[in-house]
């Protein structure tokens, strides 16, 4: 689903963001990013949200070369792609319905498809009955399971996010990894940057390291029995 093929990315700057980065994640595959600041975790999740485009090297999405995408495609490509952000990046002045409807309304649905599928991912985590609520009303929590629903709104086959734990405390943090891991169990492809040591060792899940702009580690869970 997502083939990173010796993908370096160097900016204006001099920087070198990535070097040769090689790496594979199957469909409906979930997966954490980690590594110290400045290893490339922000800029690996930009490229494939097609926020960057590679320098050297080939990034494909289920198979097809993102390089090939011409710019008037990028709109219908990033309508697989969700994503989570850290600080939610939630419009205050709308309510939780309109926060979730708002990907569905830039892309020109109608609206009693917008009302449907907003319900639905309301719905899957555990916020339906909040939709008329200002989200400066809510937890945290909940604020971070609207950002999510918003970010499944489109039913993306992609799942990124960056650091969407960074403000929760321990068990909200596994309340939002166990709602991924559930996107994941549909068939999702998950892919989580994070610098949480704690929540990643308890997911038991793959680790990607990265380390100045290389793979350094790629753990996989050992399956017992």
């Amino acid at each position: 689903m997502i083939c990173f093929d010796k993908v370096s990315k160097r900016y204006a700057t001099g920087q070198e963001a990535l070097s040769g980065l090689t790496l594979n994640l199957d469909a409906g595959e979930m997966a954490f990013l980690t590594g110290h600041s400045g290893a490339g975790k922000s800029t690996v999740l930009k490229l494939v949200m097609l926020m960057e485009r590679p320098s050297q090297g080939q990034l494909l999405i289920n198979g097809k070369n993102l390089g090939r995408l011409h710019r008037s495609q990028i709109p219908y490509y990033r309508r697989n792609v969700g994503v989570v952000f850290q600080n939610h990046q939630l419009l205050f002045d709308r309510t939780v319905f309109d926060n979730v409807a708002l990907p569905l309304l830039v892309s020109g649905y109608q609206p009693r498809e917008v009302g449907r599928r907003v319900r639905a991912a309301l719905d899957k985590v555990g916020l339906l009955d909040k939709e008329k609520q200002n989200p400066i009303t809510l937890s945290g929590g909940e604020q971070q399971r609207v950002g999510i629903a918003r970010a499944v709104v489109h039913k993306p086959r992609i799942l990124l996010a960056d650091e969407p734990t960074g403000n929760l405390d321990p068990e909200l943090s596994s309340e939002i990894m166990n709602l991924f891991r559930d996107f994941g169990e549909v068939g999702v492809t998950v892919l989580i940057a994070t610098h949480d040591i704690d929540l990643i060792s308890r997911m038991g899940l793959r680790v990607l390291q990265l380390q100045q702009g290389r793979l350094a580690s790629d753990e996989r869970p050992v399956h017992v029995g």
